[in-house]
């Protein structure tokens, strides 16, 4: 994917999130200079299995796993400093070392004790779904311009007065909710005063980072969280995530222009998973639907719930391409479709005795559409040890090539499975 004239590099969701991101991250830093986890925060599970081990990372960016690659996490990230600190420790207890690898942009926003109290209360009434880390209220916070910011730690009275103001407005707020719970400064200012010796030396200008990288030619990919039908303006809302998920949030997040961006890769999945409420509209029945869960091992890296599954949302995906300017994909897991006899893509939505090949805003409509289905012979066999595209059987290939005919964007990476290698390089 790197080459000349194409060095910063974009890897989006193209669905609602858990697509593989993780594992072509991985992939493609064995290239990459510098590798910058760009929006979302400790909500974010990314995958990766290196030989017989795996890594579940929610903070740092899975470049790390590469040991001369760098590691940036942005201004666009909310950030708990306890999971950080601990995500850190883990992985030097497994033999990876994030020292002099690892910086953190002074505008990131801090995720606290209190945030994570307002996501379980505003989750037991509105029922969106949140993994209940508290990025929502993080989010909300940084918006209402009463955030604390990773470089106000330089300043511990500034930090004092913001937490004290912090943690009285959240009382206020869980007291209107009725919830028996409440933050405690006192706790706050001594959780801060534990991990800002560890985090100020990882400290940076992120952007000027970034952007010095890019000026010298270096190899830069910018790692996206969640899904581009999760991104809080385009996605299928209100039920999506806090922060920008697509590709326009990446130039925002890490303090570059849009014209530094070469390249969108979109990940996607050969079929379609999605965590929490809201319109899934290719959602399988149970026989179908709990086979790709078993097949796929479809629960979430981060609260292990378990994921609602259906066939492949052509729809979704050309709507992602659009939104993201895709330049190309990367397809994953395509070996669970191996046992299948039938498989299955929705082509476009019937509602209201029309024919639609866009997503409606309005989710009422998207929750009554009717999916029109093209069905595709399976190839029953494993596609497992398939490393170039004529390894697959051609009944693969004619899902495949239906796959991008439909979204508009070509395949670059096919994967056949959860480790390192099995993936197929397709230009």
């Amino acid at each position: 994917m790197f080459a000349p004239g194409r060095r910063c590099l974009v890897v989006v969701g193209a669905q609602w999130g858990d697509e593989g991101k993780g594992k072509i991250v991985d992939i493609l830093s064995e290239s990459a200079t510098v590798v910058m986890r760009y929006q979302g925060g400790a909500n974010a599970g990314h995958t990766v299995v290196c030989g017989d081990e795996q890594f579940i990372l929610h903070l740092i960016p899975s470049g790390i796993l590469h040991p001369a690659t760098r590691c940036v996490i942005g201004n666009g990230v909310v950030l708990n400093p306890e999971t950080l600190l601990s995500e850190m420790a883990e992985l030097r207890q497994r033999g990876i070392e994030s020292d002099g690898r690892l910086f953190l942009s002074d505008r990131a926003q801090l995720v606290l004790p209190y945030h994570l109290l307002l996501d379980h209360a505003t989750e037991r009434s509105k029922k969106i779904g949140t993994t209940g880390r508290g990025i929502g209220p993080a989010y909300e916070e940084k918006v209402g311009r009463r955030g604390i910011r990773v470089g106000d730690l330089r300043n511990a009275d500034r930090v004092a007065n913001l937490i004290r103001a912090n943690v009285e407005r959240a009382n206020q707020q869980l007291r209107l909710m009725d919830v028996e719970e409440r933050a405690d400064f006192d706790q706050h200012m001594q959780l801060l005063e534990r991990v800002t010796p560890a985090l100020l030396p990882l400290v940076t200008d992120t952007g000027w980072l970034i952007h010095e990288a890019i000026e010298a030619g270096e190899n830069v990919l910018l790692e996206g969280a969640q899904g581009a039908l999760l991104d809080v303006d385009h996605g299928t809302y209100p039920f999506v995530t806090a922060s920008n998920t697509t590709a326009g949030g990446a130039s925002v997040g890490a303090g570059i222009g849009p014209t530094a961006i070469d390249v969108v890769l979109g990940v996607v999945k050969a079929y379609t998973t999605r965590v929490g409420n809201g319109p899934l509209p290719t959602e399988a029945p149970s026989d179908i639907g709990d086979r790709l869960r078993e097949y796929g091992g479809e629960y979430g890296a981060t609260t292990g719930r378990p994921r609602r599954c259906g066939w492949f949302d052509s729809v979704v995906v050309r709507y992602a391409a659009r939104i993201n300017g895709l330049t190309n994909l990367a397809i994953t897991k395509l070996d669970v479709l191996d046992a299948f006899d039938e498989i299955s893509i929705c082509v476009a939505y019937r509602t209201g005795g029309e024919t639609t090949d866009t997503v409606p805003a309005e989710m009422g409509v998207l929750e009554s559409v009717e999916p029109v289905y093209e069905t595709h012979a399976g190839w029953r066999c494993s596609t497992a040890d398939a490393r170039v595209l004529s390894d697959l059987p051609k009944e693969a290939r004619a899902y495949l090539d239906r796959m991008t005919e439909l979204v508009g964007a070509p395949a670059s990476y096919v994967s056949v499975g959860s480790r390192r290698d099995q993936v197929i390089e397709v230009c």
